[in-house]
């Protein structure tokens, strides 16, 4: 296996100091380690030059994602200084929003906590859980006014903070584990709310007994998002500091693909004793494909390519990204929803890398209701939270070109929190669409996935005689449960290169387990261990994440036009698809699969109400 060299050359980004604090920077910098893949050089093993830690650490302490400039059709716009401008770093409420969202007719209702049930063990088919998952109930609930902002709150990476900022960390989780169990900022309270909004503890008003669920659709990145910002405000009130800013756990950089050293000190109270040993030993690197691979460098260049795969070369719609719509009255069995391409890609990949599966259901980061007891999950939640700021905001908007969701269903859909001062609050998707705008910013890390396009692959021979052992027709080979590698020939639009979407159809899971399936598109040589090739299309994974039934169904789609442009499809008029079941494959039985010629104004996806 190749080498991979990542040499630290100077910041692209440039840093405040002050001698260069007005200094103009790019939106799309090469990045600063120059990764090569890893079938383009012979030598083996696993080298990373790096500079000076410290003086990264420093360069890079006041830099952050918004200090970039955008180019409108007006001229280049500075987005910290635009909302600046509009009376306040609070006050730009339409950046993501136009107008004001009309009235609803089914959004998401906060769950009612006076009828907070049992939650579910989902990893064993619903076993009520032992532990209770319910918030203290308040009489008093106020619609929560995001406040003024007159300090900007700076997420940094978790690699690189200092020894100051961890002896503040620690004490402000050791302070938050002190505090009374029926305080709803206590560590359990807080990491209940996990439970009970992802494993059936909540049923939708209105609705009888059909759970609220966060995962799995366009209400991930929102939940997740409010989540973590009062997580943020409770550690800074017990410590006295209100610009208290959490760390995230940049695993989409080699640099960052290790846990953090400050959760593994076992006299910290960051520590977790239920983690994955594996995961835990010095240098082991996180492997977001969980492909198993035992070699460091194809484990790293594998990251790359799902990272690169699941922000920018996969997705065509605002869907594909965020999730699909989840609306009042939405069940396990709507084939409308489904999860966006980091909530089934890299963000299941680290959940399960952490569990323990020497605990019987994987805790804590291994499943949903005990994912919030181990401290890292908030960090890794940071990291997850800044890919949506980065899609957001700074990926190429050429790919999709409208990111914003104006369906008052998604605006309008609300959650219940309770504050840093112990207040229970209800809170809205709308009101946290931007980062800016709540108060916190991330630190600028090199996005190495950037410009990590795969090699250029000539489909030859293989590809041609294992298509001919491959199902001639989709109807003659599903349903198929993926109990075994599927493969199938796939018929397209039309020949050669074309805009076109490859669907996965009637997607129907056991709920109760841990699946992965990995998507290759004219595979040519089979090798399960490589992702980092053109004919990766991408994955769908979960965590357990119903409680209702035993089974739930929803669809994905992958978008394969720049596929095509990695690979030589020349006249074909069809194209093999492999399916490769990664984890418990018997779990998973795909309704259909097709190919369509991607729509020019995707079409919002239908009421399930």
């Amino acid at each position: 296996m190749a080498s991979l060299h990542l040499p630290c050359t100077a910041n692209p980004f440039h840093s405040l100091s002050p001698s260069n604090s007005h200094t103009t920077t790019t939106i799309f910098p090469k990045p600063s380690h120059f990764i090569l893949h890893a079938k383009r050089s012979i030598n083996r093993g696993l080298q990373i030059s790096c500079c000076s830690a410290n003086n990264q650490g420093q360069n890079q302490e006041k830099t952050s994602l918004n200090d970039v400039e955008t180019t409108t059709p007006q001229g280049k716009v500075d987005r910290r200084n635009m909302l600046v401008g509009l009376g306040g770093l609070y006050g730009a409420s339409n950046l993501l929003v136009s107008t004001t969202p009309g009235a609803s007719a089914n959004p998401v209702k906060p769950p009612e906590l006076d009828k907070c049930g049992v939650a579910k063990n989902l990893n064993t088919k619903g076993t009520p859980l032992k532990d209770n998952c319910c918030p203290p109930i308040s009489e008093s609930i106020i619609d929560y006014q995001l406040p003024p902002v007159f300090q900007m709150k700076m997420r940094p990476s978790a690699h690189r903070v200092s020894p100051e900022y961890i002896f503040k960390y620690n004490m402000a989780i050791d302070r938050m584990k002190r505090l009374p169990k029926d305080d709803p900022r206590s560590f359990m309270q807080q990491a209940n709310i996990h439970c009970a909004y992802c494993n059936g503890a909540y049923d939708q008003p209105g609705q009888g007994t059909l759970d609220l669920q966060v995962h799995n659709s366009w209400l991930f990145f929102p939940f997740h998002r409010w989540y973590l910002y009062f997580y943020e405000r409770i550690l800074g009130k017990l410590i006295g500091d209100p610009t208290f800013a959490l760390p995230f756990w940049n695993w989409d950089n080699p640099k960052g693909m290790t846990i953090p050293p400050m959760f593994l000190d076992s006299t910290s109270a960051l520590y977790d004793e239920k983690r994955d040993p594996a995961s835990t030993k010095p240098n082991a690197v996180v492997d977001l494909g969980l492909t198993k691979s035992t070699d460091p460098l194809q484990v790293v260049t594998n990251n790359l390519t799902v990272m690169y795969t699941e922000m920018i070369r996969g997705n065509s719609t605002t869907y594909d990204f965020m999730g699909k719509p989840y609306r009042e009255g939405t069940s396990d069995t709507d084939t409308n929803t489904g999860p966006g391409a980091p909530e089934r890609g890299s963000h299941t990949s680290v959940h399960m890398w952490v569990g323990d599966p020497r605990q019987p259901s994987g805790e804590d980061l291994g499943n949903f209701y005990s994912a919030g007891r181990d401290p890292l999950f908030y960090c890794h939640h940071g990291n997850v939270d800044r890919m949506w700021t980065l899609w957001q905001y700074f990926l190429p908007s050429n790919k999709v070109p409208d990111k914003r969701i104006t369906d008052p269903d998604f605006l309008n859909a609300a959650f219940l929190f309770y504050d840093e001062n112990a207040q229970l609050v209800r809170v809205t998707v709308k009101d946290c669409l931007d980062n800016l705008r709540m108060g916190y910013d991330y630190q600028r890390i090199d996005l190495p996935w950037l410009d990590y396009r795969p090699p250029r692959q000539t489909a030859g021979a293989r590809v041609t005689r294992a298509g001919r052992t491959a199902a001639a027709v989709p109807n003659t080979v599903f349903p198929v449960t993926l109990d075994k590698i599927v493969r199938v020939l796939v018929p397209k639009t039309k020949k050669g290169k074309a805009d076109e979407l490859l669907l996965l159809e009637d997607i129907t899971v056991d709920t109760s387990k841990f699946l992965k399936v990995d998507v290759f598109v004219n595979d040519e040589d089979d090798n399960l261990f490589e992702l980092d090739k053109a004919s990766y299309a991408g994955t769908y994974a979960q965590v357990p994440h119903r409680s209702t039934g035993t089974t739930a169904t929803s669809s994905i789609s992958l978008k394969l036009t720049d596929l095509y442009d990695d690979m030589d499809v020349a006249d074909d008029d069809t194209v093999l698809v492999t399916l490769v079941p990664r984890h418990q494959g018997a779990g998973i039985t795909i309704g259909g699969i097709k190919i369509i010629e991607n729509p020019k104004k995707p079409e919002t996806p239908p009421s399930s109400g």
